[in-house]
């Protein structure tokens, strides 16, 4: 069942207003000479058809560009070239972009049915300070992946032979090494993840597998051996999607935009996130999705990292109807980033930093912007908030941009209020920025044969997440986290509602944070001296109510240091569909959990209830 949007959030206007006067400018893309199934580069076109649409439009006006049904092919070779910093990303620059969308308002690219093929690396697509724009009707593909599949054809203890997919470029070295290239790109592939070839499912506790492949011999038919490669894990069938850590690019990225749609979006493969916004306010995905080409697609993966990821926005997020399946992380990640502080310059002023190698180089705050500070230890915050007077990147190559913080690593910060004078570089202090969090709501979604975690959200506003089915997640289905030591990844969350979800067999393999198929797990090293809470603040802040969850393991909630908790009216129901394995046996595993409510949760097995679970507790 589809929801609509209509009556959701009515005060989330998206698309503004247009006065009487205003035009709506319908320009087609092959007035520009952008022409589909022509095999030829259209990133200059492209870029030469925005460009003048951009120079035509007044303001109030609307414009819409329309391209025909069909397959459109771009290369980096005539790509515009941009220098953008992307939150969780590896930052090379320049990067070539396909369709860079800057500085527009009122816009539309419909694409009809259009199918964006790129090849090599590149950004396929970016949206850039920009104001009520709305993407829709198109897809988004490589033609050669930087994944590589290959299908285990006979696995035993003379080794393992294995056939590459038929689009995979490979070359074997005179001493037996089996790599994979494309343009711009080679890897020697040493870790992959395993589908199940008949259920596309990953393959029960296999996690992030090590494939040792060396000593290659080219046998007939276009099969290949490795004699080094044995895993009893892995049967004739298995598919294995090769695959590398770097994370070059999102497939789109939004960044410094107000009010964006996108409607009707599938992204079937990038090389980093399938979506990547950052520092934007207002985001409505209807349709997006992250997904294969349907039941019979060759692929058994999408995209190298996260289906979406939301980083330092704010106002509403809304993603709905969403098919997310096949990547190598999480359908959302919703979170600020912690600038860790590294110096007191006095008691006004701080600087703070940036600290993880692929979350760097965007703005992360401006003036006016509530701010607090956490113990990254403890993960304890301060009492009491802070508003950002003034906002300086010291780095030099920032300082010398003209868009000011581009590149930028670290801030000296003036507030309007006296700093606590335990912060400073000699103990370890993180900076929220508060300002910069939304509200999420997150409904109808199938999340599907996936690697690592289901959903993300780390935010202090209101989280809904409501019927979605969760179908071998191989990790946890839902994560609430907070980390200010490893990805500074913010915050604390209060106000968050789970329900009528279906969760069917989470938890097949072990990924980090994932301790249950619901896993409330901010990072917190010194847990021992923590004195306050680190999520929730009130009686029922995280509410999770009339789900169901079909497992074969024990564990279904974890929790760490939260305040307020309810879990009622939910169902598990049991089966045998694999053996039991996760470390953790309880249904409940709660540490530093104070306000529980633990009602109504009925455990089923065979059609017959076989237990009821109540807990209550101050």
């Amino acid at each position: 069942m589809k929801i609509s949007l209509k009556y959701i959030f009515c005060a989330f206007a998206l698309v503004a207003s247009v006065s009487a006067v205003a035009k709506e400018r319908v320009y087609k893309a092959a007035d520009f000479g952008i022409r589909p199934n022509t095999k030829q580069s259209q990133s200059a076109l492209m870029q030469k058809a925005i460009d003048a649409i951009r120079a035509e439009m007044k303001k109030g006006d609307k414009a819409v560009l329309l391209m025909e049904e069909g397959r459109y092919d771009f290369h980096p070779t005539d790509a515009s070239s941009r220098a953008y910093y992307v939150s969780n990303h590896d930052q090379p620059q320049p990067r070539p972009v396909g369709i860079a969308l800057e500085d527009l308002h009122d816009f539309v690219l419909d694409g009809q049915g259009a199918e964006f093929v790129f090849h090599g690396r590149m950004m396929p697509l970016s949206l850039v300070r920009s104001e009520d724009c709305t993407l829709q009707n198109f897809s988004i593909d490589f033609e050669n992946p930087q994944i590589s599949q290959i299908t285990i054809v006979e696995n035993n203890e003379n080794g393992t032979t294995f056939k590459p997919a038929p689009w995979v470029k490979y070359r074997v070295t005179d001493n037996g090494e089996f790599i994979t290239y494309g343009d711009g790109w080679a890897f020697r592939h040493q870790y992959g993840i395993a589908f199940d070839g008949k259920t596309r499912h990953i393959v029960y506790n296999t996690a992030d597998v090590y494939c040792p492949i060396a000593n290659v011999k080219v046998l007939e038919n276009g099969l290949l051996h490795s004699p080094t490669w044995k895993d009893a894990k892995l049967p004739a069938g298995t598919v294995i999607a090769l695959r590398g850590w770097e994370r070059p690019s999102p497939g789109i990225f939004v960044t410094h935009c107000e009010n964006t749609r996108l409607l009707n979006v599938k992204m079937h493969y990038a090389e980093g996130m399938g979506l990547l916004a950052q520092m934007s306010e207002n985001l409505e995905l209807d349709g997006f999705s992250v997904c294969l080409k349907g039941d019979n697609d060759a692929r058994y993966f999408t995209t190298q990292a996260d289906a979406t990821h939301f980083s330092g926005c704010k106002g509403k997020i809304i993603s709905v109807n969403g098919l997310y399946e096949g990547m190598m992380d999480d359908a959302i990640n919703v979170h600020g980033t912690y600038l860790k502080v590294v110096r007191r310059v006095d008691d006004y002023t701080l600087e703070g930093r940036y600290m993880h190698s692929q979350a760097y180089g965007f703005d992360w705050g401006y003036k006016g912007d509530k701010v607090q500070f956490v113990r990254s230890a403890s993960m304890e915050l301060l009492e009491g908030e802070n508003e950002v007077l003034e906002i300086t990147p010291l780095d030099p190559a920032a300082s010398a941009n003209s868009e000011g913080m581009n590149g930028a690593k670290t801030f000296r910060i003036k507030f309007k209020k006296p700093v606590p004078a335990e912060i400073s570089e000699k103990a370890g202090y993180g900076i929220e920025n508060l300002t910069w969090t939304p509200e999420v709501y997150f409904a109808h979604n199938t999340i599907r044969n996936n690697r690592a975690r289901g959903t993300l959200f780390s935010t202090p506003r209101k989280v809904v997440v409501e019927h979605n089915l969760f179908d071998h997640t191989s990790g946890c289905a839902i994560l609430l986290c907070g980390d200010c030591n490893g990805w500074f990844e913010t915050g604390a969350c209060r106000d968050v509602v789970i329900r009528h979800n279906r969760f069917v067999n989470a938890l097949t393999s072990q990924f980090q944070f994932t301790n249950a198929v619901i896993s409330i797990y901010p990072e917190i090293p010194n847990l021992d001296a923590q004195k306050s809470l680190f999520h929730g603040g009130k009686k029922d802040a995280i509410r999770i109510e009339k789900n169901v969850f079909e497992t074969f393991d024990a564990p279904i909630l974890y929790a760490k240091s939260v305040d307020g908790l309810v879990f009622r009216k939910n169902e598990i129901v049991k089966n045998k569909d694999f053996k039991p394995f996760h470390w953790n046996n309880s249904n409940f595993l709660l540490q530093r959990v104070n306000n529980v409510d633990i009602d109504g949760v009925l455990f089923y097995r065979g059609g017959g209830v076989i237990k009821e679970v109540k807990l209550n507790q101050d």
